[in-house]
């Protein structure tokens, strides 16, 4: 596989592995029956000269879903695999920061250890928990989170020294009021300013 196709392949991957890892699991199922039928399907053995254009363009759909059929779901597949992992890490992250002394348990994590351990918390509070991708350790949505049909941004910061001030919180709520959200969350490993605190009070964002 060339290096594009190859990077192509592991970004649909990573789209994939957002899902929930059993509907990856179904699509990859569906997608093998559909596909598989449609390779099979029979030849007309002869045609009319009137159909020969469309005979041509069912051989090459028929030449995509011979190939498909196997493509296809190996890739939703992959992304299954991939989802079920960071479920379990994310499970293992719980585990270690409540049996770690203090915060250094919190302090010793990356960035991406850290935002999946923020996803498993809210994924066990009842909330369905997307990541956005690209969201960094300083700044824009980096978690998605339904619940009871409404949904809620997550923002996460993983701060050691830095107090979140208000400028932070005030973006996020923005944010939430611009897309339409339900609410939203802001997580530090550190802590928030007095202010900060204080301009979320009545507000769908929770300091966390």
């Amino acid at each position: 596989m060339r290096r594009g196709n190859r990077k192509e392949a592991n970004e649909l991957v990573q789209l994939i592995s957002r899902l929930p890892w059993w509907v990856s699991v179904l699509c990859a199922l569906v997608a093998y029956v559909l596909l598989s039928s449609f390779a099979s399907a029979p030849t007309p053995k002869s045609v009319q000269p009137n159909q020969v254009s469309s005979l041509m363009v069912g051989s090459f759909w028929k030449g995509l879903a011979v190939a498909g059929q196997y493509v296809v779901p190996l890739l939703f597949l992959l992304g299954a695999l991939t989802s079920f992992l960071r479920r379990r890490e994310g499970a293992a992250l719980v585990e270690r920061v409540a049996s770690a002394p203090g915060s250094s348990g919190l302090n010793q994590m990356t960035w991406p250890q850290f935002e999946r351990l923020v996803g498993e918390t809210l994924h066990r509070m009842g909330y369905q928990v997307v990541e956005n991708g690209g969201g960094g350790a300083d700044g824009g949505v980096d978690l998605l989170a339904t619940k009871a049909g409404q949904r809620y941004l997550v923002q996460c910061k993983q701060w050691r020294t830095y107090r979140v001030g208000v400028s932070i919180v005030r973006e996020q709520f923005g944010i939430i009021t611009a897309e339409g959200a339900a609410g939203g969350f802001v997580v530090t490993s550190g802590r928030f300013t007095h202010e900060a605190i204080e301009f979320a009070v009545g507000k769908p964002i929770v300091l966390i």
